[in-house]
């Protein structure tokens, strides 16, 4: 069974920190792509950070200089450390592995 399985997410104040951890079980981890998403209410999903299997990064603009997707192929985890929170990152983060297994999502709602 392929399980794809977020934590970490929280509430943080402005400037903050959170990490968040995502758990794949059930498929092959190193040969994947890994990536975050997030969806505030009332938006669209926006792809937030990728994690090649070469360990290359890429990242939304608003989020770079902040934030950094990093990978564990022995533990099969992926991560994403969240610094210098602001308001507008409150959303819910998805964990993606390619092709196409999704995560339940973890909450993060930043605010004062």
């Amino acid at each position: 069974q392929v399980q794809v399985v977020e934590s970490g997410g929280g509430l943080a104040h402005p400037g903050e920190s959170l990490r968040l951890s995502c758990a794949v079980s059930g498929l092959p981890f190193r040969d994947r792509a890994m990536q975050w998403y997030r969806q505030a209410p009332g938006k669209e999903r926006e792809l937030v950070a990728t994690i090649t299997t070469d360990r290359s990064t890429r990242y939304l603009d608003s989020v770079k200089g902040r934030f950094t997707i990093s990978r564990d192929n022995f533990k099969n985890m992926v991560y994403l450390q969240m610094d210098s929170l602001k308001p507008e990152d409150t959303a819910v983060y998805y964990c993606h592995a390619y092709w196409s297994f999704w995560g339940q999502g973890t909450h993060v709602t930043v605010s004062s």
